[in-house]
């Protein structure tokens, strides 16, 4: 089938189409059509990725901490994960404040546009801040938030994915610490619910170009409407923001992640980018972690040879904790509405940033726009009215899938170094995906 037989290239192919037929959409007058007859297909590719992830992370999960020898490997392998996570997440700070503290990307907003996106977005940005402060959340809510008061209520509901997480590392650890005999029928049950929700991901990736594609032509018209014009002033206004957003993401993901790569293990970069792409581009038509969890499991394990057992314990994780894109854009986005609002901000206030979004960004759920509503935490903590994010509500979907793309890349990125460090990753699956690769391109050369 050649080229278009990878499973990323025929992404790739529909995400290019999906753009294509959004700008036409907007230029002929069909964003009504595109909403009615092809977004409704990209919501329901969402939902079957919804669908499966939270049964995925508590059966990987569970099935992951049991299948460990003793307290002592899950302890080991659990820090690592955790602290790269968190040493990631804070080099991502960083980077976003050192970017929009040097272009300073506030001052290039007119008051004219601010008013009227104000007046355009007060009623979303309204509807989100309620919803915030329904949460009633402090520094250390996620702590308290991981902790379920009612485990079904929490796997009912992708946005509580913290509590399955922890959930499902309690029952792991019971059933390690069990006699084999005990434990092995619910581990075995477990077993095969991973087994099945894999076989689903299968089924869900055959239709995977046609949720892209319809996903991506709904972003664009629903941006721009059936006025060009309209959005072409938005984002001209907004492209400062927008570019110190894209270039600390793009530093972290070109800079940062390649770094880990060529010091903690034997996968070149370019091989990394190769094998990761699958996930990358379902992480970015989604713009859901949860929602690419099967799709960075199957990438990892296949793709990169990351072992099973460190796959199915750092990825799941890895979706839930690791917001590396989203502690870029709170940085930058904080700073920006601070700017533009004419609210300085000391060393003293941007350190608060850094604390604050560190542990804003580890309860951001892996679901779309999750990080604006977490973004009201970090400006309630500075002083900035959260009123401010009307300022750059209107381009938040485009950012957010360059955001949860950068996520999912730390991630995989992530699965890889622990896998490296425990000595589980496999040469041979590697070698295996320069094989297919040339073998592709052969393919395509005939």
């Amino acid at each position: 089938m050649g080229w278009l037989g990878q499973t990323h290239w025929r992404i790739l192919f529909a995400l290019g189409l999906g753009l294509i037929w959004g700008v036409v959409a907007t230029f002929v007058g069909l964003s009504g059509f595109t909403r009615d007859w092809i977004t409704p297909f990209g919501t329901i590719f969402l939902r079957l990725l919804l669908l499966i992830a939270v049964p995925l992370v508590l059966a990987s999960l569970v099935t992951g901490v049991a299948s460990l020898a003793n307290l002592q490997k899950l302890s080991r392998i659990g820090g690592k994960t955790i602290a790269i996570y968190l040493g990631t997440t804070l080099v991502a700070l960083v980077i976003g404040l050192v970017v929009v503290n040097f272009v300073e990307p506030g001052a290039s907003i007119p008051e004219s546009l601010r008013m009227s996106l104000q007046e355009e977005y007060q009623g979303d940005v309204a509807q989100r801040q309620e919803t915030a402060d329904q949460m009633e959340r402090g520094p250390l809510q996620p702590l308290v938030d991981m902790v379920p008061d009612n485990i079904f209520n929490a796997a009912s509901n992708n946005r509580a994915m913290l509590s399955v997480v922890f959930t499902a590392l309690l029952l792991g650890v019971a059933l390690m610490l069990l006699p084999r005999e005990q434990a092995q029928p619910l581990l075995s049950l477990f077993e095969s619910i991973n087994a099945a929700i894999i076989k689903i991901v299968e089924i869900i990736l055959i239709v995977a170009p046609v949720g892209v594609f319809a996903l991506i032509a709904g972003t664009i018209t629903s941006v721009a409407g059936d006025n060009p014009s309209d959005v072409a002033q938005l984002l001209g206004a907004l492209g400062l923001y927008c570019v110190c957003v894209l270039v600390g993401l793009a530093i972290h993901a070109f800079l940062t992640y390649p770094i880990l790569l060529r010091t903690l293990t034997p996968i070149t970069p370019f091989r990394f980018l190769r094998g990761a792409a699958p996930a990358q581009l379902v992480a970015f038509s989604t713009s859901s972690s949860a929602a690419t969890l099967p799709v960075s499991m199957e990438t990892a394990e296949h793709n990169l040879g990351v072992s099973e057992e460190v796959g199915s314990f750092v990825l799941p994780l890895g979706a839930t904790i690791n917001m590396d894109g989203t502690a870029v854009y709170m940085s930058v986005a904080a700073v920006f509405i601070a700017q533009t609002l004419g609210i300085p901000l000391d060393l003293a206030a941007q350190a608060t940033i850094v604390f604050t979004a560190l542990l804003a960004s580890i309860g951001t759920a892996a679901v779309p726009s999750a990080g604006i509503v977490m973004l009201v935490i970090v400006l309630e903590a500075i002083g900035v009215p959260v009123a401010g994010i009307a300022l750059i509500f209107g381009v938040d979907r485009i950012l957010d899938m360059c955001r949860t793309m950068t996520n999912v890349t730390g991630d995989i990125t992530v699965s890889a170094v622990v896998a490296a460090s425990e000595g589980q990753l496999t040469a041979t699956s590697m070698n295996g995906l320069a094989a297919s690769s040339a073998g592709a391109a052969a393919g395509s050369g005939s």
